[in-house]
């Protein structure tokens, strides 16, 4: 008998160790909708740059989270022979390297925002830092229980703060990290006349269509392999980010007149909204959930573009995972409930203050890391430079060749 319980728990162990890995892969993959995303929204001169950063970023984080990030959020390192780290088939290590791929979004969504303009290897350090240090105090506070956060909200409101996937603790952050970057960077040289917008075409819309699509589907990886066991696994989650994605693409079509970028980026703001409460919510709320936030990308979106001249978000990152994750998170609040058909279990006392926590946080390590960038190094190309474009001005080749 016991080599019976032996060999299924060795059975399990292997069976989550392949399911969260199969989790990292797909969101792996979502850094390759994040690089053709930005690839087919830039100037053609900047399109090089665009698949550059994604990948080094990618690089960069993962060093961070792995030697610092890592023990900030959950007090584990890796800093042991090889036969500890394959107990239960190196569980531990692929959760590592899924938790790593939330971790390496967060520059990856800064990416977008301060496109077409940006130094290189200044944002390289600041991708360090903000994955090291920044990020990871705030996943341990919410995804660890760290400093007695969680435990206080539960004795105060009956719940803790309620994020299954990210909608804050990911998307949250990144957008209102970006937030800061996107401030202290300015805008575009060009991109505002006399009080006016300049339109800025995106280069390719086939490539944003192929980032979008990339993105939707690993997101179901990203939401659905939350669970992290096998046991934990749950339709309701899979069905919830189907629901909400199909919301925010119809809405951000209607809302946004049948604009392809808007339509493109429209299921991604559902999904960022979903993250939250995709495992408590009705698919029904779930819908609505994405409807909304397909409509407050695109309102906002366009408010910012021809109201905020000095902030110049060339993909719309705040607003498309800042703003929409900040819904998301109330969200869960509203329609996780059992009166709106949810599971229940969640406060929204706890929801708001969580919430608040996260932007809090995240503009504040922002504006600190990447201020102290700014006075050190600089933020920005020259004025030469960013007119030659980024491609070859950084990398000294164009993204096409004439001949």
């Amino acid at each position: 008998m016991t080599g019976v319980n032996s060999a299924v728990e060795t059975l399990m162990s292997g069976t989550n160790t392949l399911f969260i890995l199969l989790g990292a892969i797909m969101v792996l993959l979502m850094h390759g909708g994040f690089a053709f995303l930005e690839v087919g929204t830039v100037r053609h001169k900047n399109q090089v740059n665009a698949l550059v950063k994604i990948l080094t970023d990618f690089g960069v984080s993962t060093l961070a989270y792995f030697f610092i990030g890592y023990q900030i959020a959950y007090g584990s390192n890796f800093f042991a022979g090889a036969s500890e780290l394959t107990v239960n088939n190196g569980y531990e290590l692929v959760k590592f390297f899924f938790l790593l791929t939330f971790a390496a979004a967060i520059p990856a969504i800064v990416s977008g925002g301060i496109a077409e303009r940006a130094k290189f290897y200044p944002f390289l350090l600041a991708s360090f830092l903000i994955v090291a240090f920044v990020y990871p105090f705030f996943e341990g506070i919410i995804w660890n229980g760290n400093y007695g956060f969680q435990s206080w909200l539960e004795e105060s409101y009956g719940a803790g703060f309620h994020d299954f996937a990210g909608s804050i603790v990911v998307h949250g952050v990144g957008g209102w990290v970006a937030f800061a970057a996107i401030y202290l960077l300015g805008s575009r040289n060009g991109r505002y006349r006399n009080g006016k917008v300049v339109a800025f075409a995106p280069s390719n819309i086939p490539f944003l269509a192929l980032g979008a699509w990339i993105l939707t589907v690993g997101w179901f990886g990203f939401n659905v392999m939350s669970a992290q066991t096998v046991d934990g696994i749950s339709g309701l989650v899979a069905v919830n980010s189907l629901m909400a994605m199909v919301g925010g693409t119809l809405v951000a079509m209607l809302v946004g007149k049948n604009d392809p970028g808007f339509i493109h980026n429209g299921p991604l703001a559902g999904l960022v909204a979903v993250c939250a409460g995709s495992d408590i919510m009705h698919p029904i709320g779930s819908l609505v959930v994405g409807g909304v936030a397909g409509a407050l990308f695109v309102y906002v979106f366009t408010l910012a573009q021809n109201k905020f001249s000095k902030f110049d978000d060339v993909l719309g990152v705040w607003p498309l995972h800042g703003l929409c994750g900040v819904w998301g998170a109330i969200a869960a609040g509203i329609f996780g409930s059992e009166a709106m058909g949810g599971l229940g279990g969640v406060s929204m006392m706890a929801q708001i203050i969580g919430t608040v926590a996260g932007v809090v946080i995240a503009v504040g390590g922002g504006f600190i890391v990447y201020g102290l960038l700014k006075a050190v190094a600089g933020l920005r190309l020259n004025e030469e430079d960013e007119f030659n474009g980024a491609d070859l001005s950084i990398h000294k080749i164009s993204s096409t060749c004439d001949d």
